[in-house]
């Protein structure tokens, strides 16, 4: 089984992943964890990485393809991928739909945390306490929020019409969505 979990930066992708990888033997893809790897080794791509990402920007398409064909075509993987935060753009998606394909393999569930701003904004102060993450500053959050919010818009267009796309309420308690989410997947 492949999953898509996708939603604004402080939505909770990553908590529900680990739920989902723990509790269903699957291998999380994770964009942020990807880039930030990448960044803590001081490899170029983490350098061009570093620059993009602390202006609020994401990294680019090109960036980000490489790391996720990677891990598409790792037959360690196959049919086991749970992309958290990916794809982020209707060019990624339309990437990942075609690794897949050539990797045959495809998609079984897709689900979109939406949040309220308000709601990111409690998590990302909550957070600050507990993990200290240079992705966390208010202000380049709410930048991210916003400009994820405007290029999401077409992934949730291309993804929505999917038999097999579900909206989970990002504002209610981890513990429900996660619930919310195991259901699903357990059908």
């Amino acid at each position: 089984m492949n999953v898509i979990i996708f939603g604004p930066p402080g939505a909770g992708k990553g908590t529900q992943a680990n739920n989902i990888v723990k509790k269903f033997n699957l291998h999380q893809i994770s964009t942020g964890d990807l880039l930030r790897n990448e960044v803590k080794n001081k490899t170029q791509i983490g350098k061009d990485i570093e620059n993009i990402i602390s202006k609020g920007d994401f990294a680019t398409d090109e960036i980000v393809s490489e790391l996720i064909k990677n891990a598409v075509f790792d037959i360690k993987k196959k049919n086991k991928l749970i992309f958290d935060g990916y794809p982020r753009s209707l060019n990624q998606a339309k990437i990942l739909d075609s690794l897949l394909k050539e990797s045959k393999q495809k998609i079984d569930f897709i689900f979109f945390l939406n949040v309220k701003k308000e709601t990111i904004i409690k998590r990302i102060e909550k957070r600050k306490i507990l993990e200290k993450r240079a992705d966390d500053d208010l202000t380049t959050i709410l930048k991210r929020y916003d400009t994820y919010m405007d290029t999401t818009k077409p992934v949730l267009d291309f993804y929505s019409k999917n038999l097999n796309f579900y909206e989970i309420d990002g504002d209610e308690k981890i513990e429900e969505i996660s619930n919310k989410i195991e259901q699903i997947l357990s059908v």
